[in-house]
C-alpha cells in the first residue's frame, strides 16, 4: 500500500496556540486514516533563537523569521496562523493569494471590514481550490459534536432557550502582568473576543441558527496592569512610571441574544470567575428535551428526554466515549476519556480530509465572519447600553 501524498505544513506563531497546534499536526495522521499526511515543514517566529528551540522541541523541520518568504516557497501547501489577532488579516490574505490552503485562529480578525475582506479572498480562493478553515476546536469536542447530532435527529424538538458561559480565573489577580491579550489593538477584545468568540460559534454549531440580534454589557474591572517584570508598589495604586499600561479591553461580556429561529439565549464570557479554569457552559432547551455541557466534564453529555414518562424522567449521564459517538473510534477502549488536545486533532483530520475531497471545510471564513460580527453587535450594544436604569 503506497504512502498517501505529504501536505507540507508551514505555522506561523510558536506559543500556547503554536504549541497545540503542532501536536495535532503531528497526532493526526497517527491514529486517523487520511488522505494527505501532513509534514511539519517550516514554523515562524520573530525571534531566531526561540524560534528554532520551538522547532526541535515541537517536530519541525525547519525554522523561519519571515513569514513572508514563507508563504513564497513552492514547497509549502499549507499556512497555520497561530499568531495574535492583528496579523491574521495580512498573513491571511498573502497566502491565499499565493494559492496556499489556510489554516486560522479564532476569532478570524480583529473587526468585521478585516473579517469580510478574509472572507472574499478565502471564496475566491476557493473556486480556484485553495480551503480555508478557522480554527473554532470546541466544535470537535465528541459531546458537542453528540449534542448537534442529537438536535439535528430533532431529539429534543423545536429550540427555545440557550444559555452559554465561558468561565475562567487566569487574570482574577490585578497583579497579573500585561499581556497583548490585553491590548485592543492586538487582541481586538477581551474576554469577548477570546473566549466569548468560542460559546458564540459552540452555541450556533449545536443549535444550526445564527444570532440574529443582542443586548449587551461589557465591564473592564483592572483598568491597568503591570508590565512584564515590572515591580509593583507598595500602598496606593503602586504604579511606577513607565511600569504599566492601560487595559484597553472587557474583561467581562454579557449579553442576551434572539436566534434566528426564534430562540433565546443568554451569553456570559470572563476571565474573572475565581475557581473556573476552563469551564465552557451550553444547555440548549427544546419542547422534547434538553441537553447540557461543561468543558470541565469535557467527556459527558447531558441529555433529558421530556417524551419519558414521568416516573422515569431525569438528565441522563451520557459518557461520550463509545466507537459510535464522533471521533472516539480512533482513540482508546470506551471510558477511556479524550482531553483538550484532541479536539486539535480532530480540527486537523477534518480540514486534511476536506482539501484531500476537495470540499469545503467547516467552519469556513463565512462561518467565522458571522462570529465576528456577533462580536462587533456586542460592543455596538455595550457602548449604547452603557448606563443602567435607575431604580
Amino acid at each position: 500500500m503506497s504512502a498517501s501524498p505529504t501536505l507540507r505544513v508551514g505555522m506561523i506563531g510558536h506559543a500556547f496556540m503554536g504549541a497545540m497546534h503542532s501536536h495535532a499536526w503531528r497526532t493526526a495522521p497517527r491514529f486517523f486514516d487520511l488522505p494527505l499526511t501532513p509534514e511539519l515543514a517550516v514554523i515562524a517566529g520573530r525571534d531566531p533563537q526561540s524560534t528554532a528551540a520551538a522547532a526541535a522541541k515541537y517536530g519541525w523541520a525547519e525554522s523561519s523569521t519571515n513569514w513572508r518568504e514563507l508563504i513564497e516557497r513552492d514547497d509549502i501547501d499549507l499556512i497555520d496562523i497561530c499568531t495574535p489577532g492583528d496579523t491574521h488579516r495580512e498573513i491571511a490574505l498573502a497566502a491565499l493569494r499565493a494559492g496556499k490552503h489556510v489554516l486560522c485562529e479564532k476569532p478570524l480578525a480583529n473587526s468585521v471590514a478585516e473579517a469580510e475582506e478574509m472572507t472574499a479572498a478565502a471564496e475566491e480562493a476557493q473556486a480556484r481550490g485553495v480551503y480555508s478553515m478557522c480554527g473554532f476546536s470546541y466544535r470537535r469536542t465528541p459531546a458537542l459534536t453528540l449534542a448537534k447530532q442529537l438536535v439535528d435527529e430533532g431529539r429534543i424538538g423545536t429550540i427555545r432557550q440557550v444559555r452559554a458561559q465561558y468561565l475562567q480565573d487566569w487574570l482574577s489577580d490585578e497583579n497579573a502582568p500585561m499581556t497583548w491579550r490585553l491590548d485592543k489593538t492586538k487582541s481586538g477584545s477581551g474576554s469577548l473576543g477570546d473566549i466569548g468568540a468560542h460559546i458564540i460559534d459552540a452555541a450556533q454549531f449545536v443549535t444550526g441558527s445564527d444570532i440574529a440580534g443582542v443586548s449587551a454589557l461589557l465591564e473592564t474591572f483592572v483598568t491597568r496592569r503591570p508590565l512584564a517584570g515590572a515591580k509593583v508598589g507598595l500602598g496606593g495604586s503602586g504604579d511606577l512610571a513607565g511600569e504599566y499600561a492601560d487595559v484597553t479591553v472587557d474583561d467581562a461580556a454579557l449579553f442576551t441574544a434572539r436566534f434566528e429561529n426564534n430562540a433565546v439565549g443568554i451569553f456570559e464570557a470572563t476571565r474573572f470567575a475565581l475557581g473556573r479554569k476552563n469551564a465552557i457552559r451550553l444547555e440548549i432547551n427544546g419542547t422534547l428535551g434538553s441537553l447540557a455541557f461543561d468543558f470541565e466534564d469535557m467527556n459527558v453529555l447531558e441529555f433529558f428526554d421530556a417524551t419519558l414518562p414521568a416516573h422515569v424522567q431525569g438528565f441522563q449521564r451520557i459518557l461520550v466515549t463509545e466507537p459510535e459517538h464522533p471521533y472516539t473510534a480512533n482513540w482508546w477502549p470506551a471510558g477511556h476519556g479524550l482531553g483538550y488536545e484532541h479536539g486539535f486533532t480532530h480540527q486537523v483530520v477534518d480540514l486534511v480530509r476536506a482539501i484531500g475531497s476537495e470540499t469545503a471545510p467547516t467552519p469556513s471564513f463565512r462561518d467565522a465572519l458571522g462570529v465576528q460580527r456577533v462580536l462587533q453587535a456586542v460592543e455596538t450594544s455595550a457602548a449604547a447600553n452603557s448606563a443602567f436604569t435607575a431604580l
